[in-house]
């Protein structure tokens, strides 16, 4: 072939450029009219035109009208939630006046379940909610993400009743609802409804949130404009304490706060304290100015903390006073903020707000944890207690007999704690006896049903086989390598090897004395004891009470602490209400 030369080349190049100048003039002038019409149409045919001189599969032009025809839509959706976006609001929704039902939504403590459950678990709170929200919506309606945990609901022509309904409906069926897995996850929503009427959409947005806001005070509620005006929806404010000697400061503050609050008011230190005895927890913060007769704001502040008060109710110092000294005093007494004088009547507002906010949140986390807690504890002694089952169910004994001990060795512990601060025992520690006293007797899983069960006195060799319970439970327990540094293991090997062990050195298997005895396997031991006793078995009838306890305090089944024979003696009228031997 023969090779072109160096004009011909430059021809060839001009020939192209040419046609690659005619194709962007016919593209741009497409994309022009695309972004005056956004329609299919125009992005079919800019398609087609690319097509004419650009090399393109099948699979590549579907996929670039695909993806032209539906940018916008990608543009203006929420990522996790799928509803539309805040930009699509700012861009298509906000300066329009349409005549609609407009509602701001908010997902109740959702920041609270994000932080304390999870991202995933907040994920699945917003689909489960946009989900209730679309069932119960036409296809017309919008539904925004507003916001992190907010929703705004544009309902296009409706009437006020028909949209009053469905915002109950939504409220009622969120609340209905449960996330899988999260059992002790509540949702509930907290909703503003207006009527939107030669207005914009903005305009409506504002006066939305205010009610969103009055309906967040008591959580899981809608308050709609026509509500609000009649009274038909009461409206329960939360209440401030202002506490200042100044008549003319009480009521520039009661001016700056009581169209959002209910104000009750008192003029010295020791008013006020009275006020918060009547009021408790029903006082949402406490504005307290420093200087007063009577009692000052320091003094009350010393009140609040002795009696725990500040640990529900929020203190903002209001004062006049500049001095560093002052101002780091009120935070060392457990103030929350500090307001100096004059006053601005938004930033007053404000750090009221978050004050209250933030205290609400932190004991909705509390209640949250502690629910946590004791499901936790709930699900800990289940499985304990179905593991002690299976031994009691070998040992032919009642599987009340676990029961039994769990309670005595509670009674004991508390008696204890009562008598004597020997042995310094937390809560948490008490805890963790009385849950590992369930598993005492876990070694006999591997004791031959036949000594278990049988109805006459052991024979020596027998009993020493049975003695060997104490050290298969304790091994058991031991191998379990990766939980062997919590507590809760720790106190279950003490129980299991040392329950059998006496005061006097003769017990077994390791023949321990005195307070070389873990304190929680004596009175596991003791708590055994008395149950055996006054319980029927296979080889034995049971005792009555006063028979058992005779044969205890004689030392017929071994020595005990003496302390813990008090102690025992101190709850025999407990025993008796709390469980109820045949």
């Amino acid at each position: 072939m023969q090779k072109k030369n160096w004009g011909e080349k430059m021809q060839d190049n001009k020939q192209t450029m040419g046609q690659i100048e005619e194709e962007i003039k016919k593209f741009r002038k497409l994309l022009e009219t695309y972004l005056e019409t956004a329609d299919g149409e125009h992005i079919k045919e800019l398609i087609n035109c690319m097509d004419s001189g650009w090399s393109l599969d099948e699979a590549q032009h579907d996929k670039l009208i695909d993806m032209f025809v539906n940018y916008n839509d990608k543009l203006y959706r929420d990522a996790v939630s799928d509803a539309y976006n805040r930009r699509y609001y700012e861009d298509e929704l906000k300066e329009k006046k349409i005549n609609a039902g407009v509602a701001l939504l908010d997902l109740d403590d959702f920041k609270l379940y994000n932080d304390t459950y999870g991202h995933s678990a907040g994920d699945m709170v917003l689909y489960t909610v946009v989900d209730v929200i679309r069932k119960n919506i036409r296809k017309s309606d919008k539904l925004i993400r507003f916001g992190g945990d907010e929703f705004l609901l544009v309902m296009p022509d409706i009437d006020e009743d028909t949209f009053t309904n469905k915002l109950d409906t939504i409220q009622e069926r969120v609340h209905s609802e449960r996330i899988h897995g999260y059992s002790n996850l509540r949702l509930s929503i907290s909703a503003g409804g207006v009527m939107c009427i030669g207005e914009t959409i903005g305009a409506a947005v504002e006066r939305a949130d205010k009610l969103m806001y009055q309906a967040k005070v008591n959580k899981n509620r809608v308050i709609t404009e026509r509500e609000a005006e009649d009274g038909s929806s009461v409206i329960d404010k939360q209440k401030i304490l202002i506490a200042d000697d100044s008549e003319m400061n009480r009521m520039l503050l009661a001016e700056m706060l009581n169209e959002e609050f209910e104000i009750v008011e008192a003029e010295n230190g020791q008013e006020c304290l009275k006020k918060l005895q009547k009021y408790g927890k029903e006082i949402s913060v406490v504005l307290l100015d420093i200087m007063m007769p009577v009692m000052d704001g320091f003094e009350v502040l010393t009140y609040m903390n002795k009696s725990r008060w500040i640990e529900d109710i929020p203190v903002i110092m209001i004062s006049s006073e500049e001095s560093v000294t002052y101002i780091r005093r009120a935070f060392e007494f457990g103030a929350s903020d500090y307001i100096k004088r004059p006053f601005d009547g938004k930033v007053v507002y404000q750090r009221v707000f978050n004050t209250i906010k933030l205290y609400a949140k932190q004991r909705r986390l509390i209640s949250i944890v502690s629910d946590q807690i004791h499901e936790k504890e709930k699900s800990n002694q289940m499985m304990v207690q179905l593991l002690s089952q299976i031994v009691e169910f070998r040992n032919g004994e009642s599987g009340q007999h676990v029961l039994h001990i769990q309670t005595l060795t509670e009674l004991l512990l508390d008696r204890l704690v009562q008598k004597t601060d020997k042995y310094e025992l937390s809560s948490d520690e008490c805890y963790l006896i009385s849950t590992a006293s369930a598993v005492h007797d876990i070694g006999k899983i591997a004791i031959d049903e036949k000594i278990l069960n049988k109805p006459g006195k052991l024979t020596k060799e027998e009993f020493e086989i049975m003695k060997k319970h104490t050290l298969i439970g304790a091994e058991m327990i031991g191998k379990m390598e990766q939980f062997k540094e919590e507590p809760l293991m720790q106190t279950a090997y003490e129980i299991c090897r040392w329950h059998h062990e006496r005061y006097d050195g003769h017990g077994y298997p390791d023949g321990l004395k005195g307070d070389d005895i873990p304190i929680g396997a004596q009175i596991v031991a003791l708590s055994d004891v008395y149950d055996a006793l006054v319980s029927e078995r296979v080889y034995k009838s049971a005792y009555t009470h006063e028979e058992a306890m005779k044969m205890i305090l004689n030392g017929e089944c071994g020595a005990f602490q003496p302390i813990l024979l008090e102690c025992l003696q101190d709850i025999q009228d407990d025993i008796l209400e709390k469980i109820h031997y045949k």
